[in-house]
């Protein structure tokens, strides 16, 4: 990672919120993964990215559908948007990805961190994937590094990379908007787990005060919200300043030994996610279903007592 990247990103926050050229962020939450996907566009141009798309899986009978993806798909057709990125955070484990359906239907370069490279061995390994499974993240149009530079539109934007969480987590910087991913939650809900193959909590302190690094009055669009006790809406924006103060996990004053004991602590005590199976083997193929077996059915393994 190169602070070049982080010194490039603030720049480019300021030299947006200066010019009031900033991007245009509609939301969309889906609430039976408590998942929050992000259009991004240039109110100039119209061109977009979508940020963490889902695919709508029913785990009981194996069924996909596209009721999630096909508002936003409405918003972008309403909104005479052209989508040239299709940006994942990272390769998630609570929902299947509706990259590809988005690419059919509207076109966009699917992207997620190079590292990907890292999650598909590791996983590769756990779901016994044969040699047809590649590992080298060519099932994605694109891989960016930390510091890889983009545009959405006339609007700069910047990758990156922020493991900790996965060894693949991209924060992507666009305009005077970050979009973290899981790495951060609300302030009022802490961080990301660190316990998944390949996370770490070290390395996600690290990255968190990476993004902390950023202006203050960044805006930060989150992945996930969970409603932190006491809260009665979902939330997914906040500031870098907000959480740089008052995250409740890692604000201000707490050393990095304090937030691996209390992270690592706190990952010791919860579940896997209810779709870390599915999810995984899908999004590590950048949202493909694996390849029909000889009876023209897909199929997706459950190692029993492994996780």
């Amino acid at each position: 990672m190169s602070d070049n990247a982080i010194a490039t990103a603030a720049a480019q926050i300021g030299g947006a919120r200066a010019s009031a050229v900033v991007p245009v962020v509609t939301t969309f939450f889906d609430e039976a993964t408590f998942t929050a996907t992000h259009v991004v566009h240039d109110p100039a141009t119209l061109r977009a990215a979508v940020i963490d798309p889902v695919l709508d899986f029913d785990q009981a009978s194996g069924r996909t559908s596209h009721a999630s993806a096909d508002r936003v798909l409405a918003h972008v057709e309403a909104h005479g948007l052209t989508v040239d990125w299709l940006l994942e955070t990272h390769a998630h484990a609570d929902h299947l990805s509706a990259a590809p359906y988005f690419k059919q239907r509207l076109g966009g370069q699917i992207v997620i961190g190079s590292a990907i490279r890292t999650v598909q061995d590791v996983f590769g390994k756990v779901f016994n994937e044969g040699p047809a499974f590649a590992r080298d993240g060519s099932q994605f149009d694109l891989l960016m590094d930390d510091g890889h530079a983009f545009r959405v539109g006339e609007i700069e934007a910047v990758a990156l990379h922020v493991p900790g969480h996965t060894p693949a987590c991209l924060a992507y910087v666009i305009g005077d908007a970050v979009f973290v991913g899981d790495t951060l939650f609300m302030p009022d809900y802490g961080t990301a787990r660190a316990d998944f193959p390949g996370g770490d909590a070290r390395t996600l302190y690290r990255s968190i005060r990476r993004l902390m690094a950023l202006p203050d009055e960044t805006r930060v669009f989150l992945c996930h919200d969970y409603k932190a006790t006491g809260r009665d809406q979902f939330v997914w924006e906040t500031t870098i300043g907000a959480e740089r103060t008052a995250n409740v996990h890692v604000h201000e004053g707490v050393s990095e030994d304090e937030f691996v004991a209390m992270r690592e602590a706190r990952d010791a005590t919860l579940g896997m996610p209810k779709l870390i199976l599915p999810s995984i083997q899908v999004n590590m193929r950048a949202g493909h279903l694996p390849e029909p077996d000889s009876n023209g059915v897909r199929y997706l393994r459950l190692p029993v007592d492994l996780l």
